[in-house]
């Protein structure tokens, strides 16, 4: 019998196809005491292993690219935590083995963690994954992981490590699905630059079958087991209209009247710039520059290295917009020579602008190498700062572009609700506003974005969130300035129409996006779109406002 789940859609498309469990965690390694003069050997296998893991989970962002690149070098960091090692030597000397050391010091760490409600909380899935694979080394038992199969399928999890998910193959998965998780964790995003259907928080996805059949929508976030004929019918149906919509609409965005919004990239380095062309991009809305600085934790990249890596993606776009944000570290992108390493809470604590305004000589060679990287280029560059607070923030960001001799538009991104609040304060500091809708939804709603419990309050529909977006862009508006949105919302169609309808001049997403929104925005008019907004808004919740939305857009 046909039964119905409902999770989170976080990358479009459809998979119908059996269940595949992802393969089991690591065993719990047993107590065993070992004598003192084994020590200093398990002490060395616990660092061999260590190593080990750190390479091959920079070895595998290699082989991906792009933003997995960026998310498997920072999970190689954590593996090499020099206070998890510490612990890890000292468990060892009162009588552990390497294995149980590891597994033990792990834990530990995690529920430290979440005692102190850090942002790395969240990241349980990186955090076990790393564990796993450590302990299965040391164990020599094979790493968990993507089952192995010769027939596609879909993919089942609790939630899917960075690693796994990097590597997937499109070819042999259809689709994943997981328990926890949510629209902006690492697993949704790396999904939405494979193409790969997805449905994230799925409430008791571990419990399905083993081989059972399933049909996931990830743009709805409806998955039904033992799918009857006839709703495999309409969902391939569905899916095919979709496809024949993309292929139907080229050129840049635009509502039916002809109203234009500009749709950029998301970008985490070169390695992104090509599917970002062939997706018809019409820029970058958001370069992030934090994988040059993840290569090496310890010291910042030299000006030459930065101005090579920053030319590459400018050049891919000569005529085109490219937004550059300044290096966004702190929180869950800890780097040695800049964050300090015993913060309380360090998502509310030195991060982004306000690192690099404690460091200016950091930003100084920054903004420095992206004016070298942009002469003689007709590409027209703007540079924005992560997590600016209020126009103290914006003015200090604007004066250090200044004195660098930067040739650009500089902004601030909107990702705290102070900022939204007073954007017209901010305006008269800076040129642009940049919204990233993941974490301004993190702090609007106290609600972690790795944490599947609290997704519903991570879901950009949420009321709350649109009016601070309709804030900022009337801001923007009344100053004469541009407000895009560069956050995870952008790559949803129907809340691109409502963020156009509230006044969001260029929408920013993952390059796999952009043929879906670019098709949905030329199906309605701009006042469609903005009764759209007007009807999400007036509602209490992110469901309600996505069915109003949809209830205006589809004239019902």
């Amino acid at each position: 019998m046909e039964t119905t789940l409902r999770g989170v859609g976080v990358s479009h498309g459809v998979a119908i196809g059996e269940v595949r469990h992802m393969g089991t965690a690591v065993l719990e390694p047993p107590a065993k005491q070992i004598a003192a003069e084994e020590a200093e050997r398990e002490q060395a296998r616990a660092r061999q292993a260590v190593d080990a893991v750190a390479a091959d989970l920079v070895a595998r962002g290699n082989l991906a690219g792009g933003e997995a690149q960026a998310v498997l070098e920072a999970q190689s960091l954590m593996a090499q935590d020099p206070e998890l090692m510490a612990d890890v030597d000292r468990r060892i000397t009162a009588g552990s083995t390497a294995e149980r050391a590891v597994y033990d010091a792990f834990a530990a760490y995690r529920e430290l963690l979440a005692a102190a409600g850090e942002y790395l909380a969240g990241r349980v899935a990186d955090l076990d994954d790393v564990r796993n694979r450590i302990v299965a080394r040391l164990l020599g038992v094979p790493m968990p992981g993507v089952p192995d199969s010769d027939e596609p399928y879909v993919l089942v999890a609790r939630d899917l490590a960075p690693a796994d998910t990097a590597l997937l193959d499109p070819a042999l998965v259809l689709g994943f699905v997981t328990e926890e998780g949510g629209p902006t964790s690492h697993s949704a995003i790396l999904a939405r630059a494979l193409g790969v259907p997805a449905v994230v928080a799925l409430p008791g996805a571990v419990e399905l079958a083993e081989g059972s059949l399933v049909a996931v929508d990830g743009s709805t976030g409806d998955v039904f087991v033992n799918p009857s004929e006839e709703t495999r019918t309409r969902l391939e149906a569905a899916a095919a209209a979709r496809v024949a919509a993309l292929s139907s609409v080229s050129g840049p965005g635009a509502t039916a009247d002809g109203h234009m919004v500009p749709l950029l990239a998301n970008v985490g380095g070169p390695a992104d710039v090509p599917a970002a062309v062939e997706a018809g991009a019409e820029g970058v809305g958001l370069f992030r520059t934090e994988f040059l600085f993840l290569d090496d934790s310890k010291n910042a990249p030299s000006e030459k290295k930065q101005v090579e890596a920053y030319r590459q993606v400018l050049e891919a776009f000569p005529e085109g917009r490219v937004v550059v944000r300044v290096l966004d570290a702190g929180a869950d992108k800890p780097l040695d020579f800049l964050t300090p390493a015993d913060e309380p809470n360090p998502a509310l604590g030195v991060r982004g602008l306000r690192t690099l305004l404690d460091h200016p000589e950091i930003l100084r060679t920054q903004l420095t190498a992206l004016a070298k990287a942009a002469e003689g280029l007709p590409v027209r560059l703007e540079v924005m700062a992560p997590m600016v607070a209020d126009r103290a923030d914006a003015k200090a960001f604007a004066d250090a572009c200044r004195e660098a001799g930067l040739n650009a538009k500089y902004g601030a991104m909107v990702e705290i609700p102070s900022a939204a609040l007073r954007a017209r304060s901010i305006l008269s500091e800076v040129e642009f506003l940049s919204l990233g809708t993941n974490d301004l939804a993190q702090y609007t709603f106290a609600a972690d974005r790795q944490v599947g419990a609290v997704s519903r309050l991570q879901d950009p529909w949420q009321p709350a969130l649109l009016d601070l977006v309709a804030l900022s862009a009337e801001a923007a508006k009344a100053e004469g300035k541009s407000c895009g949105v560069c956050g995870e919302a952008a790559s949803d169609p129907l809340l691109a129409c409502v963020l156009t309808g509230l006044g969001v001049t260029s929408l920013s997403m993952g390059a796999a996006s952009i043929p879906y929104v670019r098709a949905t925005l030329a199906q309605y008019t701009l006042e469609q779109c903005e009764r759209a907004a007007v009807a999400a808004r007036a509602t209490d919740s992110a469901d309600e406002a996505r069915a109003a939305a949809r209830a205006v857009l589809s004239g019902e």
